[in-house]
C-alpha cells in the first residue's frame, strides 16, 4: 500500500511538471505571435490526458483574443467553466479581452457582470472594450462605478478614458481627463501622453498636442513621434508633419510603416509631390515600401497630388492586392474626372474576384456627382441597392449629393423621403441640393422642418441655407440665419459664411456695404471673397470699389487672370478703355495668361472634353456645323448668344 501512494504521488508530481512545461511552450507560442501554434499546443496537451491548470487558461484566452475567432473563444470558456477555475480573477478577466478581441463587447460585459470579485485590471479591461467601440457613455458609468467600488484607477485607466472621449471629440472632455491624469500622478507614463497628444489632434487642437509632446522630451518612443505627425497629417498640415519628421531622424529615432503612412497621408496637393516623392524614396531606403498599407497609401497620395500614372504603376507592381487597394485606385481616377477608367477598374476588381466594400462604391458616386455623370450615377444607385447599401445612411447622403450635383433634384428628393433615418448630414445634404438647383424656398422649409424635428444645425448646414439665400437675393433672410448662428446656436461664422454675406449684398446692389462689411471682419478675408465683390463691381458698374478690390487681388494672387479680365471688363463697360489698356500691359508685365475655358459633355455614358479654340473632336465637323445651324435658329427666333455680349477681354 505504501508503495502505490508513493507511485501515486509521483506521478501525481510527474503530471504537475509535465503541466508546467506545456504551459511554457504554449506562453513562448503566443509572446511570439503564434496564436494557432498555441492553440494547437493546448489541444495535444488534452490529448495526452493532462489538465490545464490556472496558469494555462489565461495563456489560451490570449490566443484566442489574438486571431479573433468567436468559436474558438466560445470553446475555450466552456472549458474553463467545467475546471475548477471557473471563479478565478485572472482567468475571467483574460476572457474579458479575449471577446472584446472578438468584437462580442456583449459577451465579455456579461462576464465582468458575473464575476465575484473584480480587480483595476478587470474595470480597466471592460473600459477599454466600450470605450473603442466609441460607448462613452458605457465608459464614464463604468468609471463611476470603479470608483464607488473603490478601485484606485491607474494609467491604464486613463487611456481607456481618453480613447473613450475620441468618440465625442468634444475638447473640454480630453482636457478634462488631461487634467485628471496629472492629478493621479500618470502624466509621465508614455502611453498615456501619447494617447493625448492622439486625442488632442483629433479635436483639432494641435497647440495642446505639441505641448504634451513637448513635455515627454526624454522618454518619447517612435509611437510618440507618430501621434504627433499623425496629428499634422489629419488636419492637413504638410509644413509642420515633414519638419517634425527630418526631427525625429535628427534624434536617430528609426521611423516605422506608420510613420511613412501619416506623413504620406498629409500629402494632399499638387504642390507636395515633390516632398510626397521623397518620402517615398526614404519609404524604400527603410524597407517600408514592401508594407502593404503603405502602397496603399502611396498609390492615394500619387493620385491626389495629380500623378495617377504614377499611382497606377504602384497599382501594377502590387501582387497581393486587397480592397483597400482596388479603393483607392479606382477613388484617384474618380477625383481626377476619369469616371471611364474607373469603372475600367471596378470591373476587374469584380473579375479578379475581390468585392467592392461600401467605400469603393462611394468613391464612384462622389466622381459621378464631380463630372455630372447622371446616366452612371443611377446604375451605380442601382447596384448599390442590390448589395443593400441602400440601408446605409452614409450611402443615401452621398446619393443626394450626387443626384443634386447633376441636376437631377428629384432623385436626390426621393432618396431623401425613402431613407429611414436622416442625420444632420442628410438634412444639410439635401438643404444644399435644393439651393445649387434653384429650389429656394425649398430650403428654406427643409431648414425648418429640421429645426422643428430638433435637429441642431451646424456651421455646413448653416452654409447651405446661406447659399440659398444668396442665390436667391434673400437679403433680410441671409442677416436673419447669420445672426442665428452666433446667437442662438454658438457658431462662429467661418470664412465662407462671410463670403457668403459678401456676395448676397452684392448681388442686391450693396456694393459700399459689402465692402465695409469685410473691412470690419474679425477674421482676413481671403481671394474668394474679395473676387465675390468684384464680380458685384462688374455688375453693378461700381469702378471706384471694383479698382481697390482688384489691386487687393493683384497682390494677393497675381498670377490669377480672373481678377484682370473681371476688372478690364468694368472698365470697358463703362466707356473707360484706358482703364482696359493698363489692365492689358499688367497682365503683359506679370506674365498673367487665361487659361481656356473647357466643357465637359456626358454621351451614352462616355465622357467628352470640348476646349476654347480646340477643334480635335472626332465628330467636330458635324458639331459646329449643328451649332451654327441652332445659333441661326436663335438669331431668327429674336435670341442671341451669349457669346455676342461678352467684352473682348472676356475672351482673352
Amino acid at each position: 500500500m505504501a508503495s502505490y501512494a508513493v507511485t501515486q504521488r509521483l506521478s501525481g508530481v510527474s503530471k504537475l511538471f509535465n503541466v508546467k512545461l506545456w504551459n511554457l511552450r504554449i506562453r513562448e507560442a503566443v509572446n511570439q505571435s503564434s496564436a494557432q501554434k498555441a492553440l494547437l499546443l493546448f489541444l495535444q496537451m488534452r490529448q495526452k490526458g493532462l489538465e490545464p491548470n490556472n496558469l494555462t487558461f489565461p495563456f489560451i484566452a490570449k490566443a484566442c483574443a489574438k486571431i479573433s475567432i468567436l468559436k474558438h473563444s466560445q470553446t475555450v470558456h466552456n472549458q474553463i467553466l467545467k475546471s475548477p477555475f471557473g471563479s478565478d480573477i485572472f482567468i475571467q478577466t483574460a476572457m474579458v479581452d479575449m471577446y472584446i478581441k472578438c468584437d462580442r463587447v456583449d459577451y465579455a460585459y456579461k462576464v465582468f457582470e458575473r464575476m465575484p470579485e473584480r480587480d483595476v485590471t478587470s474595470w480597466n479591461a471592460m473600459l477599454i472594450g466600450f470605450a473603442q467601440l466609441g460607448f462613452l457613455d458605457k465608459v464614464l458609468a463604468l468609471f463611476y462605478g470603479m470608483k464607488f467600488a473603490g478601485i484606485l484607477p491607474d494609467s491604464v485607466t486613463v487611456v481607456g478614458l481618453s480613447l473613450g472621449v475620441l468618440s465625442a471629440k468634444s475638447l473640454e472632455l480630453v482636457k478634462g481627463v488631461h487634467s485628471f491624469g496629472i492629478q493621479i500622478g500618470v502624466a509621465t507614463n508614455i502611453k498615456v501622453a501619447n494617447t493625448w497628444i492622439a486625442a488632442y489632434a483629433k479635436c483639432g487642437d494641435l497647440a495642446s498636442a505639441k505641448k504634451v509632446f513637448d513635455e515627454i522630451d526624454a522618454v518619447r518612443t517612435v509611437i510618440s513621434w507618430n501621434s504627433m505627425i499623425a496629428g499634422y497629417a489629419n488636419n492637413e498640415n504638410f509644413p509642420d508633419a515633414f519638419d517634425l519628421y527630418r526631427r525625429m531622424l535628427v534624434d536617430g529615432i528609426r521611423p516605422d510603416a506608420s510613420s511613412i503612412v501619416s506623413l504620406i497621408s498629409s500629402c494632399v496637393q499638387p504642390e507636395a509631390l515633390f516632398q510626397g516623392m521623397l518620402i517615398h524614396s526614404h519609404a524604400i531606403q527603410l524597407g517600408c515600401d514592401l508594407n502593404l498599407s503603405v502602397t496603399n497609401t502611396l498609390i492615394s497620395m500619387y493620385s491626389k497630388c495629380g500623378d495617377v500614372n504614377s499611382a497606377r504603376f504602384l497599382f501594377d507592381c502590387l501582387s497581393n492586392r486587397t480592397c483597400v487597394s482596388w479603393t483607392v485606385m479606382i477613388s484617384g481616377y474618380a477625383e481626377k474626372g476619369n469616371m471611364d477608367e474607373a469603372m475600367s477598374l471596378f470591373y476587374s476588381m469584380e473579375k479578379a474576384g475581390e468585392t467592392p466594400d461600401l467605400v469603393t462604391v462611394l468613391s464612384l458616386v462622389s466622381g459621378c456627382g464631380h463630372t455630372g455623370s447622371l446616366e452612371l450615377g443611377k446604375w451605380i444607385d442601382s447596384y448599390g441597392k442590390s448589395k443593400g447599401f441602400k440601408d446605409d445612411v452614409m450611402f443615401c447622403n452621398a446619393l443626394i449629393d450626387m443626384y443634386s450635383k447633376c441636376g437631377g433634384i428629384c432623385e436626390a428628393r426621393e432618396v431623401f423621403r425613402a431613407m429611414p433615418e436622416r442625420t444632420i448630414v442628410s438634412w444639410t445634404t439635401m438643404i444644399s441640393g435644393c439651393a445649387v438647383n434653384g429650389e429656394f424656398g425649398e430650403a428654406l422649409n427643409l431648414f425648418h422642418q429640421m429645426w422643428v424635428l430638433g435637429f441642431k444645425p451646424n456651421h455646413i448646414t448653416f452654409l447651405a441655407v446661406l447659399q440659398a439665400c444668396t442665390h436667391a437675393g434673400f437679403l433680410d433672410k441671409g442677416w436673419e440665419f447669420f445672426n442665428m448662428m452666433t446667437t442662438i446656436y454658438d457658431i462662429s461664422p467661418g470664412l465662407d459664411h462671410y463670403s457668403c454675406m459678401v456676395d448676397l449684398l452684392g448681388r442686391k446692389g450693396k456694393v459700399v456695404e459689402a465692402l465695409e462689411f469685410i473691412l470690419n471682419m474679425p477674421i482676413k478675408p481671403d481671394a474668394g471673397m474679395w473676387s465675390a465683390l468684384l464680380s458685384a463691381c462688374k455688375v453693378h458698374h461700381n469702378v471706384e470699389i471694383g479698382k481697390y478690390v482688384a489691386n487687393r487681388l493683384f497682390e494677393m494672387e497675381p498670377q490669377v487672370a480672373a481678377p484682370y479680365v473681371e476688372m478690364a471688363n468694368i472698365y470697358a463697360a463703362t466707356g473707360k478703355w484706358e482703364g482696359v489698356a493698363t489692365v492689358r500691359l499688367l497682365m503683359k508685365r506679370n506674365n498673367v495668361s487665361k487659361s481656356p475655358g473647357q466643357s465637359l459633355v456626358h454621351v451614352n455614358g462616355k465622357l467628352h472634353r470640348f476646349t476654347v479654340e480646340d477643334r480635335s473632336h472626332p465628330e467636330s465637323v458635324l458639331i459646329y456645323t449643328l451649332l451654327g445651324y441652332l445659333s441661326l435658329q436663335l438669331k431668327d427666333n429674336g435670341f442671341s448668344l451669349y457669346l455676342v455680349d461678352i467684352p473682348e477681354m472676356e475672351m482673352v
